[in-house]
């Protein structure tokens, strides 16, 4: 089975909802979040957890997961905003099934700000 490595920069409330599931799956978007943004390289994921969730929060951090290639295949890599910053952008009414296509558990890689 191919699998494709992604990140999600996440702040500690996104963190949490995480963790309950034993890190093996990502939270249901909320009403006003219709897309679900894992990115394709940890450089832009630290980059997002350092400018954006820390401010907002307090802390971010970067998450590391891997995902079934042919899941994957149905969506397009999109760009946001410049070359470096590259996304799947996956519909909230199929994170029940990305979540499906996550091989093995989520993985912390990257901390900022403060933890306490």
């Amino acid at each position: 089975m191919l699998t494709t490595t992604l990140w999600r920069p996440v702040g500690p409330k996104e963190l949490a909802l995480m963790e309950a599931t034993g890190m093996k799956a990502l939270p249901p978007r909320l009403p006003e979040q219709p897309i679900f943004y894992p990115v394709t390289t940890q450089a832009y994921a630290i980059k997002i957890a350092r400018d954006w969730n820390v401010p907002e929060s307090g802390v971010g951090y970067v998450t590391q997961f891997e995902v079934r290639t042919d899941f994957l295949s149905a969506y397009r890599i999109e760009t946001a905003g410049g070359r470096d910053h590259q996304e799947y952008w996956i519909p909230a009414e199929d994170l029940d099934g990305f979540n499906q296509a996550i091989v093995g558990v989520i993985e912390i890689t990257d901390t900022f700000g403060d933890k306490s």
